[in-house]
């Protein structure tokens, strides 16, 4: 399998401490993984990854521990940590449970989000609209991720906001390479400015409809690319 070797890093002194660094640098692995820049099945070295963060083993490795509690990383005896490559079936699965719980939170958001909350999510909406007319996709995607993130808090229930972090960490990936086609990008801008009109209506039935359709419109792309990825090579590649 390939190695992964990341492009930027963070140092000791950018951690702000040795009692934040192992977080800071999970979090650093963390948007490799979900940008594609590690791709599924690569081992991470251990050296290479040491050497460009500026960090020594011990936080390095207590980073993998963090990622592998997530479900992003999968650490075995004696070889090392590799990023986690989901099957066909973990990739319905992840999608049903997390369509269920965003459906859920959109549900309990429109009942009980404050008007400033709502307004927020509209005014993020405005930003990502911006980035999609840029085809800026990394910034697009972290004002997206921001945006599930605000409907899930809007719920104002702790315990659902937990569940969907939980299962939401091991789809970024998916999520994020969802959009690097044109046409699907475009349908899910749409999607998001629907679902901020829902919301501003408290049309509970509506925003939790427009999520479900949403995430399984990112659950048939992943499933399209992880089809492409196993399949054989043709005679002309």
């Amino acid at each position: 399998m390939p190695e992964a070797a990341p492009t930027g890093g963070v140092t000791e002194a950018r951690a702000g401490g040795s009692r934040t660094l192992p977080a800071t640098v999970a979090g650093q692995l963390r948007e490799h993984i979900i940008q594609g820049e590690f791709p599924p099945g690569s081992r991470l070295n251990e050296r290479a990854l040491c050497d460009l963060l500026g960090v020594s083993r011990t936080p390095l490795r207590e980073a993998f521990r963090l990622l592998a509690a997530e479900g992003l990383v999968q650490i075995e005896p004696n070889r090392g940590a590799q990023v986690v490559a989901l099957s066909e079936a973990n990739i319905r699965e992840a999608f049903e449970v997390i369509g269920g719980l965003e459906a859920m939170s959109c549900r309990l958001a429109c009942e009980r989000a404050t008007d400033q909350e709502i307004a927020e999510i509209r005014a993020l909406t405005y930003e990502m609209m911006a980035s999609h007319a840029r085809r800026d996709l990394p910034t697009y995607f972290q004002t997206n991720r921001e945006i599930h993130e605000r409907i899930s808090l809007a719920s104002h229930n702790s315990l659902l906001k937990q569940l969907y972090d939980a299962q939401n960490a091991r789809i970024q990936n998916l999520r994020f390479v969802s959009n690097e086609n044109r046409q699907k990008w475009d349908l899910a801008m749409r999607e998001h400015i629907e679902m901020a009109e829902a919301l501003e209506a408290r049309d509970a039935d509506r925003l939790a409809g427009i999520m479900r359709q949403h995430l399984q419109r990112k659950c048939d792309a992943a499933l399209k690319t992880l089809s492409h990825a196993l399949a054989p090579p043709s005679d002309s590649d």
